[in-house]
């Protein structure tokens, strides 16, 4: 099976730590967020990958490396100007085959079963499946009572549920989507439902899903996948005097000195805190020499 990751964005929610890096290459728990979304993808059956890149792309283009770091294929498609969720999918046309395929977004985080979105994708015979949940205050698609998605709207709405970001495409979708110019894949999901073609829903529950798109989720997904605890990678120096409060991410290779103090905060890879010195509720990017005390995600 094959997969499409859209990572193109500009993260503009996520800055400034997105003027460092694409934010697909932010860490969530020391863990790049896409290389989470691929080990999820890997778990669920896919074996060829093709990723859209546009802001710092180079980054991501050299981090992949067309797979080599995690043992299966991954294609990049470089977007000197941003096509948006539908040209980038449209842009990716002669890398599909003839059965349905997945489009993930790439600051997703979730462990949704996509294997069995996959199967009811193709017992329907649907032109796409969107995997919906409940979650507020983003519920804006209506779901009939045979399944099939009734209305897309633009705000939250009673009675309706979300989108996950995760889409479930047969290749004759691709017909529908306009070639080389900026594109919401929304708009097209809308006007197929005005025509009458059928989209179908297939609604998750019980699973964990965190979208990436403002420092607070960011925060909270540091703190989830932390598990509430202090993680610390390998290849840091840290002074036993230093003290840990509640929850900390700590990247690799970092420095931190004597009675400095560290709370609810992330530190990327490279960080350095200075002795005596306090981070709390804050995030400090990589090569970063802290001399000070740091509070409120400064």
């Amino acid at each position: 099976m094959k997969a499409m990751i859209l990572a193109a964005g500009l993260g503009t929610r996520l800055r400034p730590l997105t003027e460092e890096r694409p934010k697909v290459l932010m860490p969530v728990a020391n863990q790049p967020i896409i290389a989470r979304v691929i080990d999820h993808l890997k778990a669920h059956g896919f074996t060829r990958l093709v990723v859209n890149a546009h802001h710092l792309h180079q980054q991501l283009l050299d981090y992949l490396d067309l797979g080599k770091p995690f043992g299966l294929p991954i294609d990049t498609r470089v977007e000197p100007e941003i096509l948006g969720t539908g040209g980038g999918i449209k842009n990716t046309s002669d890398f599909w085959d003839d059965d349905p395929f997945v489009v993930i977004n790439g600051d997703v985080l979730t462990d949704i079963d996509l294997a069995s979105a996959y199967e009811e994708h193709v017992r329907s015979g649907s032109l796409v499946t969107l995997i919906l949940h409940d979650c507020e205050p983003f519920n804006q698609i209506e779901v009939a009572e045979d399944g099939h998605i009734s209305d897309i709207a633009r705000q939250n709405l009673p009675g309706r549920l979300a989108f996950t970001g995760i889409h479930i495409i047969s290749p004759e979708l691709l017909s529908y989507i306009p070639k080389g110019v900026f594109y919401d894949i929304i708009v097209c999901y809308q006007q197929l439902i005005a025509s009458g073609k059928a989209i179908r829903a297939f609604v998750s529950k019980n699973h964990y899903w965190r979208d990436i798109g403002t420092l607070k989720s960011y925060v909270d997904a540091n703190r989830e996948l932390s598990k509430k605890e202090i993680l610390i990678a390998p290849g840091c120096e840290i002074d036993p005097s230093v003290v840990f409060k509640d929850w900390a991410v700590v990247g690799e290779k970092s420095v931190i000195r004597r009675h400095a103090e560290i709370a609810r905060s992330i530190l990327w890879e490279g960080a350095t805190v200075r002795e005596g010195s306090m981070i709390a509720d804050s995030i400090v990017t990589s090569r970063q020499n802290i001399a000070s005390t740091v509070r409120s995600f400064e």
